[in-house]
């Protein structure tokens, strides 16, 4: 859709912001296919998430320039998009590889737009013989205690050199420093092995077993500087019973944390997420 695009906005609520929106892209020879709308009674704030197009024979001029008026008015925090533009994706990844082996999948048959600016991982290639990544380029950051800082620059250098922009971490099993989680911020969605809040540490499901869990889940998030407590984008959740084992709760896990991670990566990639202070407006299907 060559002329579709995206607004997503943000402001606090007072009447007419609908009515402003929409008769602004009208003047402006534009046609709304979608609008979605959310009125936070708590903080009082306003949400909005509109898709439109160029009218036939329209001479409309850049959206982005011809909306900011309306942005200042209303002091709106807001992004115009265009849906013909592919988001430049890194994935990085650790030992467990299930979730990386699905965005790929999910990549490969157009499922998901995105470009995949490169696969990063603490571990070498060879650990990933099994997987096709085509002409997608890897890179081997190896990290221990002593080279940590030196690792991130290396990172993050790979995101300004590729222009990514979004960061997924599927499954990278490294802790992201305060200042590469600040520079990241909005731009880096993580999958945590459980139902938030849950049990940390290694071996997630073992203790899940042992403490005779009925649902075992999984999240996924913005990445903040708190370790596992950014902005949660989806979860999902599967009952299970005293039958499992502990090995049927990871095969299972792996199910739930794939799904999660793809849905809130669909969700960024199609303009889908507002922040909203600790929390996030999703505007689904």
């Amino acid at each position: 859709m060559p002329d579709s695009h995206v607004l997503l906005l943000a402001c606090p609520d007072r009447p007419g912001i609908v009515a402003t929106v929409s008769t602004h892209l009208f003047e402006q020879g534009y046609n709304i296919l979608d609008a979605q709308q959310f009125d936070d009674a708590v903080s009082g704030d306003f949400f909005m998430r509109v898709v439109f197009d160029r009218a036939r024979d329209s001479a409309a001029t850049d959206p982005a320039i011809a909306f900011k008026p309306i942005a200042d008015e209303f002091q709106m925090t807001w992004s115009i998009t265009s849906r013909a533009i592919r988001r430049k994706v890194m994935i990085w990844v650790s030992k467990f590889d299930h979730c990386l082996a699905d965005l790929i999948y999910r990549w490969r048959i157009g499922e998901m737009a995105m470009d995949l600016t490169g696969i990063v991982s603490n571990h070498p290639r060879e650990s990933y013989a099994h997987l096709d990544f085509g002409d997608v380029p890897f890179f081997h950051c190896p990290v221990s205690k002593a080279t940590k800082l030196e690792q991130e620059q290396q990172l993050w250098q790979l995101v300004k050199d590729t222009g990514t922009e979004l960061v997924v971490l599927a499954r990278y099993m490294q802790v992201l420093s305060d200042g590469l989680a600040a520079k990241l911020s909005g731009k880096c969605i993580n999958i945590h092995h459980s139902f938030l809040p849950g049990f940390k540490g290694a071996k997630p499901y073992h203790q899940a077993h042992e403490r005779g869990v009925k649902l075992i889940g999984a999240t996924a998030h913005y990445v903040t500087s708190d370790l596992d407590e950014g902005p949660i984008i989806e979860q999902d959740v599967e009952r299970i019973s005293h039958r499992d084992t502990p090995e049927d709760l990871v095969r299972r896990g792996r199910d739930i944390e794939r799904r999660v991670l793809a849905r809130a990566v669909s969700y960024h990639l199609e303009s889908r997420i507002i922040l909203n202070a600790k929390k996030t407006v999703i505007f689904s299907n």
